[in-house]
């Protein structure tokens, strides 16, 4: 995969393991069926954005400037980065 396939869209602020949840800073919008890749010095995964939550109220799309929390299929740490797969 090349790097014009991804662009950076925000960073992961705080992770709860134990429900497989990350809570992701955004710099760019995000919407449900998105495809995106989280990585970090121990983190490289890809998943299909399911469910993503404001305010524990589940939302289609989040935009830029905004914290959502995001169902993760792998635990996410934080400073751990999140491109969105173009």
């Amino acid at each position: 995969m090349s790097e014009e396939d991804i662009i950076e869209i925000g960073h992961v602020t705080h992770s709860f393991s134990k429900i497989s949840v990350a809570v992701l800073e955004l710099s760019l919008p995000l919407a449900v069926g998105d495809r995106i890749l989280i990585k970090g010095p121990s983190t490289d995964f890809e998943q299909t954005v399911e469910s993503m939550q404001i305010d524990r109220k589940a939302i289609p799309r989040a935009e830029g400037g905004q914290s959502i929390g995001l169902k993760v299929v792998q635990p996410a740490k934080e400073r751990d980065v999140v491109y969105k797969k173009l």
